[in-house]
């Protein structure tokens, strides 16, 4: 087991599910750092591990659900970064303007989901990984995958159906 080829490579997908539960980049990044180092610590251990990605998955999920757990019961101020944020866009073309706010609709329909169906979407439609993998990541059955999935997939549409119809 080379820590530099086999764990390091999984970096990414591990930042990308940590911020898909806890929807803040920083915390993302700090737990992939987390994951990294307990990963380094349990090197020797790893040989045994049959899927490592799976295995860094749950252990990066896990971290990620303790700290936002940790971050929901702590005080929320504003941040004046997100307002000013909400200006950029005002500058740019009409299309520009409407591609910004459907993908800020879109991610605000995929952050409301409950974080089980929100990381089982992103494993699956965004990461790609098949129904066995999330099912391992997640300690779930494989039709339980189907079913979180077919699930937010639904609700999304519904969300997507009820802005529609406000145009319309």
């Amino acid at each position: 087991m080379d820590f530099k080829h086999d764990i390091l490579p999984l970096k990414n997908i591990i930042f990308r599910t940590a911020l898909r539960i806890i929807l803040n980049r920083e915390e993302a990044e700090d737990i992939v750092q987390d994951t990294l180092m307990k990963l380094w610590e349990r090197r020797d251990e790893l040989q045994k591990v049959e899927n490592l990605e799976a295995f860094a998955l749950t252990m990066a999920r896990n971290l990620a659900i303790d700290r936002k757990e940790k971050m929901d019961n702590q005080h929320v101020s504003f941040d004046d970064e997100v307002h000013d944020r909400m200006d950029e866009g005002l500058g740019g073309t009409d299309s520009s303007l409407m591609h910004q706010e459907t993908t800020s609709f879109i991610a605000d329909i995929i952050n409301a989901l409950p974080e089980k169906q929100r990381t089982v979407l992103q494993l699956r439609d965004i990461e790609g990984k098949s129904y066995k993998e999330i099912a391992d990541v997640l300690s779930i059955s494989e039709s339980d995958v189907k079913v979180t999935l077919f699930r937010a997939r639904n609700e999304m549409k519904e969300k997507i159906l009820q802005k529609k119809s406000l145009f319309l």
